[in-house]
């Protein structure tokens, strides 16, 4: 009985001993969070989508109190959250913060059913990242949307439907944050964000393909074939053609729609435009 009661107490006094130790060294190496780090991410939307390029929203607001004493927080911003959240943390870190258009994700690929036909089989997993290491997937376009729906499975918000008569994405602008997410998943780079544009009205290239004019157009009719016609017709500069692709800036574009009447392949759309009169269209 005595030798339990021995073992007992020494037991008691190495605890004892262990947790004053343990005590002693979460005070000298304790980590200080700012305090400011936690109020700044209940302002954050919480949604943890990484579209600011921060492992979720405490990194961002991590990130943010850093900028703030470094001086700026211009260079971060909360797609999710936009200019409500954003000028509300600047408010609290006491900054100032400059408004930002709007972005929007939009699908540079208009290889529906009908302009890009199917020479092939894909027999694999049903991915997007699968199908493209594989190859050129099902159509003669190698560098079009493949329409297994990556993109979809990576949007936390909804905001994009794969349309089953086009087999293309779709971006619902209203619901979209522009957080990035789509555009990190697909393999072939043919979401890009955009300026959402005033009254929504945009204007952009709906091709990637990098391929000579003929053999694009061979692999989907609505294909840009780089003939520089749309170049020609800006008086703004804002479009450039690199490696037989048509890009649009859409920081120089004033958006006269011009470039969309001139590409005979109907690879430049416009969106949200309103519908010309007849007269207008037959002038």
């Amino acid at each position: 009985m005595e030798f339990i009661l021995n073992a007992v107490l020494a037991l008691g006094a190495i605890a004892l001993v262990a947790s004053v130790l343990l005590f002693v060294i979460s005070k000298k190496f304790a980590v200080k969070e700012d305090p400011r780090i936690a109020q700044v991410a209940e302002l954050l939307p919480g949604a943890n989508c990484g579209g600011c390029g921060f492992p979720g929203c405490s990194g961002m607001a991590d990130a943010l109190v850093k900028g703030a004493d470094a001086g700026s927080i211009e260079a971060l911003r909360c797609p999710v959250g936009g200019d409500v959240v954003m000028n509300q943390v600047a408010d609290l870190l006491g900054m100032a913060m400059a408004n930002s258009e709007p972005m929007v994700a939009v699908v540079r690929c208009n290889g529906s059913c009908e302009n890009r036909p199917r020479i092939a089989e894909y027999d694999g997993l049903k991915t997007c990242a699968a199908m493209n290491s594989t190859g050129a997937g099902e159509t003669g376009c190698g560098f079009g949307c493949l329409g297994c729906g990556d993109c979809t499975n990576a949007c936390q918000f909804g905001a994009i439907r794969m349309n089953a008569e086009t087999g293309l994405p779709e971006v619902d602008e209203e619901k979209c944050t522009s957080c990035g997410a789509c555009v990190k998943a697909c393999p072939r780079h043919i979401i890009e964000l955009r300026k959402k544009g005033p009254k929504g009205r945009r204007v952009y290239v709906q091709c990637v393909n990098k391929d000579k004019g003929p053999v694009a157009k061979k692999a989907c009719d609505a294909a840009c074939i780089g003939c520089g016609k749309c170049q020609k017709v800006c008086k703004f500069d804002a479009i450039t053609i690199e490696n037989n692709l048509s890009y649009i800036d859409f920081n120089k574009c004033r958006m006269c729609t011009k470039c969309v009447d001139e590409c005979p392949t109907g690879a430049i759309v416009k969106v949200n435009f309103p519908v010309k009169k007849k007269e207008e269209v037959e002038a």
